[in-house]
């Protein structure tokens, strides 16, 4: 049996822009991602600070240092240009791999996005 267990969060960034015409998706900068154990492409559940949304959508590389938080496609409807949102991802694993995994968490500033 497997269980879908907390795997790593970016925690309060702010978005930086919202792009209605794209396909879709959430545009991450390349930092964040690789800090938080992120796969492009991979599923990632977003969670609105500042409306209590939360959607789910995938990861998108963004520029690498630049503080880039944008939600594309359907999803720029849920947010607006600097709410803040949680990013979250899920993975799955027996119960006896659930018992020892450490997530990742990361704590960017909340202003920038980046890294300190």
């Amino acid at each position: 049996m497997l269980i879908e267990v907390f795997k790593s969060k970016i925690h309060r960034v702010r978005v930086t822009a919202s792009d209605l015409n794209y396909i879709g998706s959430i545009t991450i900068d390349e930092e964040l991602i690789d800090a938080a154990g992120l796969v492009v492409g991979e599923r990632v559940y977003i969670v609105n600070v500042n409306n209590g949304e939360r959607f789910d959508t995938y990861v998108i590389k963004g520029k690498r240092k630049s503080g880039e938080i944008c939600l594309n496609g359907p999803a720029a409807r849920k947010v607006q240009k600097d709410d803040t949102i949680i990013i979250i991802a899920y993975a799955q694993m027996t119960p006896e791999e659930a018992k020892t995994f450490q997530p990742k968490i990361v704590f960017p500033d909340e202003k920038t996005n980046l890294l300190t």
